[in-house]
């Protein structure tokens, strides 16, 4: 049940970051900050791409990823073509690992530490659940702010 609604979960929110990033008027306000907005809608797009290839295709899908979690901070300007490309990619990576789990392999302690205490497959897919629609959340606000 956890993993379907999960799923769902991720599918609606990469949609809807896919919808998102497409929705800018200019391209370039993707890559904006202003006064205390630190991070540009771009970056933060890159940002999610990687970390879900990372937790999610590399650690539980075994697809051999390797993350430049720097560059997804410091890259800038790259086509809004590209972001929507990432997206559709890391959406099909996400729902190909997440078909392939069963409800035995959520109760697995998940490969990666990243908390204090080692937390389970399911807990860490909650996590990043949360972690991308914060995330999302940033982005569209980023869009109504600066993109005019």
């Amino acid at each position: 049940m956890l993993l379907e609604t999960i799923s769902q979960v991720f599918e609606r929110d990469l949609n809807k970051l896919h919808a998102e990033i497409s929705s800018y008027k200019n391209e370039q306000a993707l890559w904006l900050t202003d006064k205390q907005i630190a991070n540009s809608a771009g970056n933060l797009c890159l940002h999610l791409n990687g970390n879900l290839n990372t937790y999610i295709g590399k650690f539980l899908g075994n697809t051999g990823y390797v993350r430049d979690r720097e560059a997804e901070f410091t890259l800038k300007h790259v086509p809004r073509t590209e972001l929507l490309r990432k997206i559709t990619e890391t959406k099909e990576v996400v729902l190909t690992t997440l078909n392939s789990l069963n409800k035995i392999d959520l109760e697995k302690e998940f490969p990666e530490r990243n908390f204090d205490n080692p937390v389970s497959v399911e807990f860490m897919l909650v996590h990043l659940a949360t972690h991308l629609t914060y995330h999302l959340g940033q982005i569209n606000y980023h869009r109504r702010l600066l993109d005019n």
